[in-house]
This record gives C-alpha cells, structure tokens and sequence, in this order.
C-alpha cells in the first residue's frame, strides 16, 4: 500500500514529513489493535483520506497532527473490532492472529508480490507475542483499545477516553480489567523474558519433528500442550483444537509423514522463537510457540494463504 500524500500535480505539503512520519506508528497501533497487518495498511489508508478529505485551512487548524491521526485511526479500529465479532463466527475453523516474520525476513507484504515498504513493518516486542495477541482477542473492543492505547503506547486516559467516548475513569477500569485477563492467562504484559532458551527448546523441536520422533516431541511438549491451526476455509487445517502431549506429537508425526518434501525452517514469529514450515521453497504454514520454562506449552499453526503474504508469494502447499 502505497498512501497518498495529496493531488499529484499540487506542490508539497509542508507538513508532509511529519504526517508521513506517522504512518510507522499507525502500522503498529492498527497491528496490535486488530490482529492483521491488511486490516492495519486499510486504517492507515482510510485514515489519511480523512485528512486529506480536509480543507488546507482545516488541516492548518490542527494543532497536533499525529494525535488527530492516531485518534481517527483508533476510531476506526474500533469499528471494525466491533464488526470483527460477527464475521469471526463465519470464519472456518479457529481464527488466529496474522503472524509477523522478523523485520529482516520480510518478503512480500503486498497481494501482488511488490515490495515492502520499511513504514508497514510492525515493530516486534512482547505487545506482539502471539499469547498476548491471542489474549486481546478475547477482550471486548473497548478494553482492547483502552489497554493498547495506554499501557503499550502510553497515551493517557483523558486522550484514550476521545477515542473510546468513554469517560477517563471507565477507561482506566477498562484498562484494568485487560491487565487481569493478561494475568490470568500468563501472557506476557512487557518485554523482559529470555529468548534464548525458548530458541534452544524451538531448536530441539523442529529437529524431533523434522526426524518424525514421536519420543522426542513428547519430552518437549507440555503434557497439557494445546495446538491450534488456522485454515480459515482456504487451506485444509485441523477444525478442533488438538490437546494433550502425545496426541499433539501423533499429530505432528502424521503431517510430516503425508507432506511430501517438507521442510521446517527455524524463524522468529512475532518476535520469538517460532518455525516455518515449506514446501518447494513456499511457505506453507507459520507455527507460533509458547515456550514455557523447557517445554512447548501452546501452538499456534496460521495455514491461511491470506495471513502468510509477508513471508512468501502465493503458492500451493501439503494437506494438513
């Protein structure tokens, strides 16, 4: 997505670098807010026709640009939060966050292969692990919005309230009760955790599955582990969560077996430790993991072609 800065044939807007230079943050905050970097690039454009659907004067009038921005665009994001409730319960299967790659892994973030712009890549720290990604999924839009807004981009609760139209009191408690979900579901709230032993465990794991080791995987994974996959109608994925170590390595095993070449790839997703999996060179699947202590606790497995575009181009892929 390319945005718009004004007519093509007009001069310059003086404005036009710190406007622009917005657009990273917009990214980030629409990424976090809605789970889907195309959702995200969709704000960020909308956002700037509505600013530059304003007069010169209009515009002038604006004391502080970026605040108006990020106010339009949380506005937006919480409109479709609030219409995103009614399509997910049309969505095949699970619906699971769009998994970021490593901002030097990035290969194509456009439908069409173009490239990447560095504006649309979405800074990675813990607000994008998948477990905390998953978390906000549960919370109601509101919450969501009012715990994005001021506990990972530190807007205070009076700026919040504007965009939520709720009062600064209700957003502070709406806040609060983000953070109890966040603790009661272990998700990490800051940054602060290691990632090498997660990489050490994530290592282990893709040579046991790449090796069909049924024993191995087993000692990896939490015995209470939950995989998930996200198929979302366009690629054959598994309907039901699957729980419980060994049926969780069976399971794996079985994929390997049928998926004729193969190949698991050692990848950051979202900002930890996580696989790739390939078949011919595409990128077929993304798997998140939630490494807890010296075992694979949660899977996230995104099969949806629509969620890997950052990580390949469009291709064919094993049935899962």
């Amino acid at each position: 997505m390319s945005t718009q800065s004004g007519p093509a044939d007009g001069p310059l807007d003086p404005g036009l670098s710190a406007i622009t230079s917005e657009r990273r943050q917009l990214i980030n905050l629409g990424y976090r807010l809605l789970g889907s970097l195309a959702d995200a690039e969709d704000v960020v454009q909308e956002t700037y026709v509505r600013w530059y659907a304003m007069s010169a004067e209009q515009r002038d009038a604006i004391d502080s640009p970026g605040a108006w921005l990020t106010k339009v665009a949380g506005r937006i994001c919480l409109d479709l939060l609030r219409s995103a409730r009614v399509r997910r319960e049309r969505y095949v299967g699970a619906w699971i966050p769009e998994p970021l790659p490593d901002r030097t892994e990035w290969i194509s973030g456009r439908p069409g292969g173009g490239a990447v712009d560095p504006a649309d890549r979405v800074t990675l720290d813990e607000s994008v692990n998948m477990a905390f990604l998953v978390v906000l999924e549960a919370m109601t839009p509101a919450e969501r919005v009012a715990f994005i807004l001021h506990d990972v981009f530190r807007y205070p609760f009076a700026e919040v309230a504007e965009i939520v139209g709720r009062s600064p009191a209700a957003c502070r408690q709406l806040a609060s009760s983000a953070r109890r979900r966040m603790r009661a579901s272990q998700a990490p709230v800051a940054a602060g955790t290691h990632a090498a032993p997660r990489a050490d465990v994530v290592r282990d794991f893709k040579r046991a599955w790449e090796a069909q080791d049924i024993d191995a995987l087993i000692g990896l994974l939490d015995p209470d582990v939950t995989a998930i996959a996200d198929g979302g109608g366009l690629a054959q994925a598994a309907l039901l969560p699957v729980d419980g170590g060994e049926q969780v390595a069976r399971y794996l095993v079985d994929l390997s077996a049928r998926a004729v070449g193969m190949t698991v790839l050692e990848r950051t997703v979202n900002g930890q430790p996580g696989v790739v999996v390939q078949q011919d060179g595409v990128t077929v699947a993304v798997l998140a993991l939630d490494v807890v202590g010296d075992r694979i606790h949660r899977i996230w497995a995104v099969r949806n072609p629509e969620k890997l575009r950052p990580w390949t181009a469009p291709g064919g892929g094993p049935t899962w």
